[in-house]
């Protein structure tokens, strides 16, 4: 006999309000988009009149949750990016120089004088004044180097040792180049992350592709070269030696140095060693601040390496100009005037409040650890989204609407539970994808409409099995009963075998892809839901209630 237990009853319709309560801020949207902003913004500390009026839109006590839009219905930046992995090696090249000179300076009696001479990018070419002691200078190198600390390279040093006459030739290994560009790519994108939600910019998609790829979609921003300003400052910051200092763009640096100019002085240009005193990546912290002449500055600190280095330099260069260059630019070449221990100082130059402010929060984000070049780059105007959601409601509307007329003509009653029935599973969706944080797509909008003929597809092998039990001269009852259990297999089997599908493509798509197999798994799991259990709570409610000697489906 029909029978659902109390407490059955009440859980499914649970499930149901707890949807429609989840899915409601969407009905909203503008309003609870606002209302989110005025409370991120008065969490951050700006709290003002404005801010307090917009947050009051929206009732504190009611779900906030909302379902993200998309870089094709808000509009917004697609940039994708190819690092330049090679740069890391000859960076690494650069910093492993003073180490080999180190290490071979107590060798000079066997190896002679030691000297770099130029070579190829990722490579350190080093030559020894006599041959003869060629072999305990290879050994001697070769002890700098370290073991991979990865599964793929365990059993392999990160740097490789040969020689050419009376060069050494020193290059990483194919093993730590792997390594080095996995961990470079890993970087960039967390970089990436980390500048693209300091700006505040809602659910960006930032993630790798390939080997060496980085795919970035930023709904709501101005344009992709915006996009480009934010992710493409390096700020590889650096404090540098200064060798000399002078008006020639063309002079002659020397090797372990290089030219670069200054961006306070139009014309001076100054000649400092290669290898830095200290980087960026040694900063703990920086934030805007004022000199002692009330202009706009940057204090930072150093971590302990940091400090250290930075302490030790100072002590030992009292009177010799030490030059902070970022990007390539000096931007400040002040003369060290006394010891500076604790690894703290200020940044100063010809800034604006707006330049110290975006110079700070670029340098706490890290440097990004290579260059990157921008292979695709596209800007969708809002107006185009707006249009995609437009034609996306239409399209949804109208499948809805033919649907709930067909179920209704071809079902009667019955067809009015199952249009209740798919109501409440729209709800039920829109209520996972704002649980989950879910971004909707225009590809989306097309698993919603897919879902929507889905949802009511196991109600149809319910309706049509509860026929043929009618024609056996089962009782009205038996033949409801019997229709849900043997169309059971069949919905399962039918839903299982697109749920598959719909993970295989989450797995291995990306982008607009990914968003269409989000919204057609969830919509499998509700239609599911509420074809198995909702339609057939409506039904048994109903036939307590009138008691039917005979039904027509």
């Amino acid at each position: 006999m029909l029978h659902i237990d109390l407490w059955k009853r009440a859980l499914i319709w649970l499930v149901c309000a707890a949807g429609i309560v989840l899915s409601m801020p969407n009905a909203f949207y503008t309003r609870v988009e606002g209302h989110n902003d005025a409370i991120a913004a008065i969490e951050a500390g700006n709290d003002s009149p404005e801010l307090q009026a917009q947050a009051a839109q929206w009732p504190s006590w009611l779900p906030t949750d909302l379902v993200n839009l998309g870089l094709d219905l808000r509009g917004g930046a697609h940039l994708l990016a190819e690092v330049q992995v090679s740069d890391v090696y000859a960076t690494r090249m650069e910093a492993l120089w003073p180490d080999v000179r180190d290490a071979l300076r107590p060798e000079r009696d066997a190896v002679g004088g030691v000297r770099r001479v130029q070579s190829a990018p990722g490579e350190l070419r080093v030559r020894i004044g006599n041959p003869d002691g060629m072999a305990r200078a290879v050994e001697v190198v070769r002890g700098l180097a370290r073991p991979i600390q990865t599964l793929s390279g365990v059993g392999a040093n990160d740097i490789e040792v040969g020689t050419e006459g009376d060069i050494i030739i020193v290059t990483l290994s194919e093993a730590e180049q792997q390594a080095t560009d996995d961990r470079t790519v890993r970087q960039a994108l967390e970089i990436i992350r980390r500048r693209i939600d300091a700006v505040g910019t809602r659910e960006p998609t930032i993630q790798r592709q390939g080997a060496d790829r980085i795919l970035i979609q930023v709904p709501g921003i101005g344009s992709a070269t915006e996009l480009k300003d934010i992710i493409g400052t390096t700020a590889q910051l650096t404090f540098n030696p200064v060798v000399s200092r002078g008006t020639d763009p063309d002079a002659r640096a020397g090797t372990g140095n290089k030219l670069v100019p200054s961006l306070d002085e139009e014309g001076t240009y100054y000649t400092i060693e290669s290898n830095p005193v200290v980087t960026g990546e040694e900063l703990t912290d920086a934030q805007p601040a004022f000199d002692q002449n009330g202009r706009p500055a940057v204090n930072f600190r150093f971590n302990t390496s940091g400090a250290r280095k930075f302490g030790d330099y100072t002590r030992d260069n009292i009177g010799q100009p030490f030059a902070i260059v970022l990007d390539d630019e000096v931007i400040s070449a002040p003369v060290i005037q006394s010891h500076i221990p604790g690894g703290s100082g200020i940044i100063t130059g010809r800034f604006t409040v707006e330049e110290s402010t975006n110079l700070a929060v670029l340098l706490r984000a890290g440097a990004l650890p290579a260059g990157m070049t921008f292979l695709e780059e596209r800007t969708i105007g809002p107006e185009l989204g707006q249009d995609s959601i437009d034609a996306g409601k239409i399209a949804t509307a109208v499948a809805f609407g033919a649907v709930l007329i067909f179920m209704a003509l071809s079902y009667g009653l019955f067809g009015i539970f199952a249009n209740i029935a798919l109501i409440l599973n729209i709800a039920l969706l829109f209520g996972l994808l704002s649980l989950l944080g879910g971004t909707l797509t225009l590809p989306g909008i097309a698993g919603i409409v897919l879902t929507v003929g889905m949802a009511v597809d196991a109600n149809v092998l319910i309706f049509e099995r509860i026929r043929e039990e009618l024609k056996t001269a089962r009782g009205p009852a038996r033949a409801i009963e019997l229709g849900y259990e043997k169309a059971l297999s069949a919905i399962l089997d039918a839903n299982i075998t697109t749920f598959i599908t719909a993970i295989i493509l989450f797995v291995m798509g990306s982008g607009p892809v990914r968003g269409f197999a989000i919204t057609l798994g969830l919509g499998i799991v509700t239609s599911v839901f509420t074809a198995i259990f909702v339609t057939r709570l409506l039904v048994v409610m109903w036939f307590e209630r009138r008691r039917p000697k005979t039904i027509e489906v």
